[in-house]
């Protein structure tokens, strides 16, 4: 049974959280990062594929997103601090963290900030930093939501007001699956959109500027599992932080896309299992 609640985070702030349980369980658990848009909702394949492995699993949304509090201008940073007051609510000082998509760097942020709380991390076609000398565009089909990002959060909620997503951003595997196993993770989406824009605005303009720590930092391992024909976060993106994190291992999935590549999220659940059982 999935207990959700509001969590109290910050100066008063309330994000929306959620835990598969059980409570108090001496097991190994692992916080969810969501993707950009979702509701941080706990998704029927990211419970399964745990329950298969007997880990317990946290979420919440992010400010703007599923319930929680908007906070304009949130850097990446912040999500190390939410992420530590879910995990102390309910009970848990130790988790991993697995992150998908927009969820990857959120899910680096509490590697680098909450190194003693812990101890791996997995980036799913997660996005690099914009970093000088990096092509942070190159290999997007529509980059221009981030584009618009880049020139603040009153450009990027402009563009919103007119955004759709283009199909030609996900490869036919990308639908397949979301057609299949990862239903739940395109209904999510839709919730989190039909809600109104402000999580991704958010968001993005977070992932174009400073992230607010130190990739090269970070101590523990960190898997990194990027589909070769993502058009969403180019594999160039992975490459990117592959060589910024000190114990990166990277999967590259040839064939997969930018959704395609949450097949590997059960395989992912091994590595982490391996990476901290001591």
């Amino acid at each position: 049974m999935i207990e959700s609640r509001a969590v109290r985070v910050g100066s008063g702030r309330v994000v929306r959280a959620h835990d598969s349980g059980p409570a108090g369980g001496s097991g190994p658990v692992v916080m969810w990062h969501h993707g950009s848009p979702q509701t941080g909702a706990l998704l029927e394949p990211v419970l399964a594929a745990a329950a298969e492995r007997g880990i317990r699993v946290l979420s919440y949304g992010r400010p703007g997103y599923g319930g929680s509090d908007r906070v304009a201008g949130r850097d990446v940073a912040s999500a190390a601090g939410d992420s530590a007051a879910v995990a102390d609510a309910f009970g848990v000082r130790e988790f991993a963290v697995v992150g998908a998509s927009g969820g990857g760097p959120h899910a680096l942020a509490c590697a680098a900030l909450l190194p003693d709380r812990v101890p791996a991390a997995v980036c799913l076609a997660g996005i690099a930093p914009r970093d000088a000398g990096f092509d942070w565009f190159a290999g997007m089909v529509a980059p221009g939501g981030l584009r618009a990002a880049v020139e603040g959060t009153a450009a990027r909620a402009r563009f919103a007001e007119t955004e759709q997503f283009d199909p030609d951003s996900f490869i036919p595997a990308d639908h397949e699956l979301l057609a299949g196993p990862w239903s739940a993770l395109g209904a999510d989406a839709q919730r989190a959109g039909a809600a109104g824009p402000d999580g991704l605005v958010d968001d993005d303009v977070a992932f174009a500027h400073p992230w607010g720590f130190d990739l090269t930092a970070i101590t523990a391992p960190v898997l990194l599992v990027q589909g070769g024909r993502d058009r969403v976060v180019p594999p160039a993106h992975a490459d990117h932080l592959a060589g910024l994190l000190p114990r990166a291992t990277a999967w590259s999935r040839p064939d997969d896309g930018h959704v395609s590549v949450l097949r590997e999220y059960p395989a992912a659940l091994d590595w982490l299992l391996a990476a901290t059982s001591g």
